[in-house]
């Protein structure tokens, strides 16, 4: 049911997706580059520093860089479309990151695990991974048609999912939450970076991006594919990897590690919807629509301007004519 639900949630992401622009961005992949950069590499590498500065257990350690190496999570498509990112380079930094994950997840773990386990204790779930991308790019590519196909009606399925998205997202937070309540008795070690570790992504991800030169709106949605991570996909990792007692002290982090980016994205999605309300800050995008609309309807009014300039000119050409003309005329009768 839960997936039925989220994959009608990104039916209705993919409503805003425009065919054109999201070509555009894998034909220019700067964003997606910038993506990738923080994902695979950011996020692993912190993972493993706060691992060592805090000196947690081998097991406990393994968990937090295998959280840290997961690829992004279709939950970050629903907090951009709230932020006013691009949720065209949202969607194609997510697939490409579901898709680069099956060469980059064995790689991160090998480099940064090596410490305190050999990697072939790891099992990674390649059928999860790709029935996660085929559950993102299937529903989306349907919700690309409909509104190619019929516009209007992608708009209001749209509001509604967005909608219907945003709460189902607090609803899965609240209900993990209640239902491994045993899992709450950890090391307080793992309360801590399961606590900062979404902030340091989100920060890192948005302060590259804007290093390098990017738009705020693009800034916001690769703070979130660099923050947001696959959550689920760590759980099962975990379960398959490791024993049962192991379990007990390592299975809790991937779900404080999903309330807490969830946390951090809820307030940073009230933030900004009071930013835009009270101080009227719109999103960029939509601002620069505007100016593309502004210099669109000033092309004509140029036009028509050097039209009025022209038509003076042959009119003058014309004048000039007549009066040789007649000028001519006259010598002829002389």
């Amino acid at each position: 049911m839960l997936t039925v639900m989220l994959a009608m949630v990104m039916f209705a992401m993919g409503c805003t997706v425009d065919a054109k622009k999201l070509w555009g961005h894998i034909r220019r992949p700067w964003g997606i580059v910038i993506g990738f950069l923080c994902q695979f590499g950011i996020m692993p590498f912190t993972a493993f520093a706060l691992s060592l500065a805090f000196s947690v257990l081998p097991v406990q350690a393994i968990v937090i860089i295998i959280m840290g190496c997961c690829p992004g999570g279709s939950s970050s498509n629903i907090i951009c479309y709230w932020l006013d990112g691009d949720m065209d380079l949202s969607i194609s930094m997510t697939a490409c990151s579901s898709i680069l994950a099956l060469g980059m997840m064995p790689l991160c773990l090998l480099i940064y695990t090596s410490v305190w386990t050999s990697s072939d204790t790891i099992q990674i779930p390649y059928d999860s991974i790709g029935i996660t991308l085929v559950a993102l790019l299937l529903p989306i590519t349907l919700g690309m048609y409909v509104k190619r196909r019929w516009p209007h009606k992608a708009k209001r399925i749209l509001k509604v999912g967005s909608i219907t998205g945003f709460g189902l997202i607090i609803v899965i937070a609240v209900v993990g939450g209640i239902l491994y309540q045993s899992s709450w008795t950890i090391a307080p070690s793992l309360w801590i970076i399961g606590t900062i570790y979404p902030f340091i992504g989100f920060s890192l991800g948005f302060l590259i991006a804007r290093f390098v030169g990017q738009p705020w709106y693009r800034c916001r949605t690769i703070a979130l594919e660099t923050g947001f991570q696959n959550s689920q996909l760590c759980s099962t990792i975990v379960q398959l990897s490791f024993s049962p007692a192991e379990l007990e002290v390592m299975f809790s982090f991937p779900l404080i590690y999903s309330i807490f980016q969830l946390v951090v994205a809820v307030i940073a999605v009230g933030a900004y919807q009071v930013y835009k309300r009270w101080c009227g800050g719109g999103s960029v995008e939509a601002a620069c629509q505007t100016l593309s609309v502004e210099d669109s309807s000033a092309g004509p009014a140029k036009q028509k301007h050097y039209d009025v300039e022209n038509s003076t000119f042959e009119l003058d050409e014309n004048s000039n004519s007549d009066g040789k003309a007649r000028h001519t005329d006259k010598n002829t009768k002389l």
